[in-house]
């Protein structure tokens, strides 16, 4: 075969896997999330506010902040203050501990903190995928320590269980 006719059946070959690749389109989502930005493209995320009765100051603002950045860091959502395509809203309704586990002398041995948030969830393009529903995260510490000694440790991976719980039940479809 000469050189004429190599650079022939090159040039077919490429053009081919070029056609190949321009029909085929593949979309990959590494976050998990499902939406169609060509109709959805606003998110309206509200702050909540703490409704239980035990409080510990800085949790609301650990809890919207890390609800914010989710969306700002996993979707191409603008958040909006009002009118949003989506709308999430809620409160914290629960935080509280509890004795998880007791020790042979009779005393707690381990406490078991609980956050527990209320969400409503509007789908303003899609109404069929709203709901109102409750996400709960735990986490336990030695009663040997003391709350204020891992309160922040242990909100914060609450928050970011909850969290996440929200995210996949509002643009994850799971």
């Amino acid at each position: 075969m000469d050189w004429t006719m190599r650079s022939k059946w090159l040039g077919i070959i490429i053009w081919s896997v070029a056609m190949m690749l321009s029909a085929c389109s593949v979309t990959y989502s590494f976050n998990g999330a499902s939406i169609d930005y060509a109709t959805t493209k606003t998110i309206q995320i509200s702050d909540f506010p703490i409704r239980s009765n035990y409080v510990w100051g800085p949790m609301a603002n650990i809890f919207n902040n890390q609800l914010k950045d989710q969306f700002a860091n996993h979707t191409k959502l603008i958040q909006v203050k009002r009118n949003g395509d989506l709308k999430i809203d809620g409160e914290i309704t629960k935080y509280e501990q509890r004795n998880k586990s007791v020790s042979s002398e009779g005393y707690s041995a381990q406490t078991e903190l609980t956050m527990t948030v209320n969400v409503r969830f509007t789908n303003n393009v899609k109404h069929s995928d709203d709901f109102e529903r409750q996400f709960s995260a735990s986490a336990s510490y030695e009663t040997t320590q003391s709350l204020n000694s891992v309160q922040e440790e242990l909100v914060t991976q609450m928050v970011k269980d909850i969290t996440d719980q929200i995210f996949n039940a509002t643009v994850a479809n799971w």
